[in-house]
């Protein structure tokens, strides 16, 4: 705390240069908190607060802008065919798809530090399930990663309302078939209920498999900033494979969400009753289990790390690494090693 370098007072300024006087404490200065192990690492209250908060916020912060920039993509692609809105398309199901991994990326990026960069219910409860993630935390990351995808929904939406009113011939007429599936998901007509369940089981499988191996050490580790980049190409390619049939949530949040949304707005209980609570049984238990069962599979196949359930010692092996660093550390202290 003796580090402190402050702005001279005008009777004691001799050239234009700041003078140090590490025993002065009575001026405000500057403290590099950083350079001070002994320091307390919240320089003021809201750095305290901030900390208990961040990962929640991060959370939020992070679906919130997977949502903005995915339900943008589809409002801008689909509403632009539109020759009352836009002369010309101003995208199609490339731009929307690439919207998606974007923003998913981007989100990753802006979260990744703070709280590990889920941004997925399916994702959060994968790693709680098979890696230790603790419990306690999984309720608010997953009512922060909701809320994020309910705002960033909301941004989408009022910034679209007024050709979403065209498209749909009145600002009081609200229809899942025009626009509310570009905010929610809903499986194609043509698409039994088990092909629907399984296209978003398979979905879901895929990306946490993509996100385990891009978080394996064993394969890289990848360089600082290449975990992102990595995301955007999972996404993009499960999307364009594999979003056909039912749009591909692949995340819970992502779909309840922008969901809760179109019902609060006017396209009311349909957006829930469709096909017998479609919202609960494809994009809600479709990402979680399919999640869950494929990070079980990598681990049990691949995964070394010492966190995974399935790599946990057992008393035996306990019992034997107990004996054998006891018998290492008596043979350090007689002098044999």
């Amino acid at each position: 705390m003796t580090d402190i370098i402050e702005k001279p007072r005008h009777s004691e300024i001799s050239n234009s240069s700041y003078s140090t006087r590490p025993n002065d404490m009575t001026v405000l200065g500057v403290v590099d908190f950083a350079d001070c192990n002994q320091c307390s690492p919240y320089p003021n209250r809201w750095s305290s607060i901030r900390e208990r908060i961040s990962a929640p916020a991060a959370e939020f912060m992070g679906a919130f802008i997977l949502c903005l920039l995915g339900c943008g993509g589809n409002c801008q692609a689909n509403l632009s065919a539109n020759k009352s809105v836009s002369a010309s398309p101003a995208g199609n199901v490339v731009t929307s798809n690439l919207s998606w991994a974007i923003g998913l990326s981007l989100g990753v990026w802006i979260s990744a530090n703070h709280s590990g960069g889920h941004l997925n219910p399916a994702v959060t409860i994968a790693f709680a399930t098979v890696r230790g993630f603790p419990w306690r935390k999984v309720p608010i990351y997953l009512l922060a990663q909701l809320l994020g995808a309910l705002c960033g929904a909301s941004v989408v939406y009022a910034t679209y309302f007024n050709a979403i009113a065209i498209v749909e011939g009145g600002s009081d007429i609200r229809t899942i078939a025009v626009s509310g599936n570009l905010f929610g998901t809903y499986a194609a007509d043509y698409l039994p209920s088990v092909s629907a369940f399984f296209a978003e089981f398979i979905g879901s499988a895929m990306l946490i498999t993509g996100i385990f191996m891009l978080t394996d050490k064993k394969n890289g580790p990848l360089p600082p900033g290449v975990l992102p980049v990595g995301i955007f190409f999972l996404l993009l390619g499960i999307g364009s494979a594999l979003g056909m049939d039912t749009g591909a949530a692949l995340n819970p949040a992502r779909d309840l969400g922008p969901r809760i949304l179109t019902a609060m707005v006017g396209y009311g209980s349909a957006v829930f009753n469709f096909r017998n609570q479609y919202w609960l049984w494809c994009p809600i238990l479709g990402p979680i289990f399919g999640m869950i069962v494929a990070a079980f599979f990598y681990d049990a196949m691949l995964y070394r790390g010492s966190e995974s359930i399935t790599n946990r010692p057992s008393e035996e092996a306990e019992r034997q690494h107990l004996h054998s660093c006891a018998r290492t550390k008596r043979n350090e202290v007689a002098g044999v090693v």
